[in-house]
């Protein structure tokens, strides 16, 4: 459990950039330090064998974590060797969002996150998510804000418009419990300045949020086609035949998606009704092996340098 964690983590981190004409030289020394620092204690979230011992790393992970994002201009750097965590910048590069999660037990997990806002002076502006999914009696359901935080973590973000506003669509993922794992869509906007998590858009279930809960072992696919405009996912069947026991579920081979019409998201089943042959089915590959866009600001986009290569090929040697 704890390779297929690293192996998922690591597939959802950004790519490595250099940004010595972004910060001055004392600025991007710090950030370096620093991510070294949360590298180690990262490592030590997932590696430590005592859960007090994990919950402790998470802890200064997460103090370490908000005194690196004070640093002016933080929005940019990539913190591109911290591959124990998920960081994503929205497609406008209006936010990012930074998430992972922590094993209690392995019938428990908490997710932990935060959204750093993009603001004109460089200064920091973050949303704190505060998992609250214990207490959520219909999470399919439930509309919340940043502090009632539905938890999962992401790895991709889609940006659709209704009515000029912009809404965030979210792929996320949860490893729920000790049989089962869920992949979720949620929905993101900004009211007021502040993030709202759930929308009634997923038709025709009239849901808040798709969510897919399969057995541990397995892994449906889902995720975003760009060149269909779905969200492409795999139908889930019972390898019991008891369709009601989630953790028995797995993908059979075909496909559901969403298409985005008139500010909702509208199923659309058996996508591929001729069965075309497995080297033609324009399907997502599967979650742990992708290499996903992370929409990286355009400003903060500079050539991999040698430090960061030989960084990124020391971590696949371990």
């Amino acid at each position: 459990m704890k390779k297929i964690l690293l192996v998922l983590l690591m597939g959802i981190s950004t790519l490595p950039y250099a940004f010595s004409q972004r910060f001055s030289n004392k600025e991007l020394k710090i950030l370096r330090l620093k991510e070294d620092s949360l590298t180690r204690l990262g490592e030590q979230m997932i590696d430590e064998a005592n859960p007090a011992d994990r919950l402790k790393a998470d802890s200064l992970f997460t103090r370490t974590l908000v005194r690196t994002l004070q640093i002016k201009g933080s929005f940019l750097f990539p913190l591109d060797s911290l591959y124990t965590i998920s960081k994503i910048y929205a497609p406008d590069s209006l936010f990012r969002i930074i998430t992972w999660q922590i094993r209690i037990s392995d019938d428990n997990y908490r997710q932990r996150g935060t959204i750093q806002m993009k603001t004109d002076d460089g200064s920091l502006k973050l949303f704190p998510l505060i998992d609250y999914s214990d207490f959520m009696e219909n999470m399919k359901d439930t509309i919340t804000d940043h502090l009632h935080w539905p938890g999962a973590v992401y790895y991709r973000i889609i940006k659709k418009e209704n009515d000029g506003r912009p809404i965030y669509t979210l792929l996320g993922y949860d490893e729920y419990n000790a049989r089962s794992n869920r992949k979720i869509i949620e929905i993101l906007q900004f009211k007021e300045g502040k993030p709202e998590f759930g929308k009634m858009c997923f038709v025709p279930e009239k849901q808040a949020r798709h969510i897919m809960e399969f057995k541990k072992s397995a892994g449906p696919k889902l995720n975003y086609d760009e060149e269909m405009g779905l969200i492409v996912m795999e139908n889930l069947i019972s390898s019991t035949g008891e369709p009601f026991k989630k953790h028995t579920l797995v993908g059979d081979g075909d496909y559901d998606g969403y298409k985005w019409e008139n500010g909702q998201w509208i199923l659309i089943r058996k996508l591929f009704k001729e069965g075309p042959v497995d080297a033609e089915l324009p399907v997502p590959a599967p979650f742990l092996e992708d290499k996903l866009n992370m929409n990286i600001p355009e400003e903060s986009k500079k050539e991999e340098s040698p430090d960061s290569r030989n960084k990124k090929s020391k971590k696949k040697k371990t």
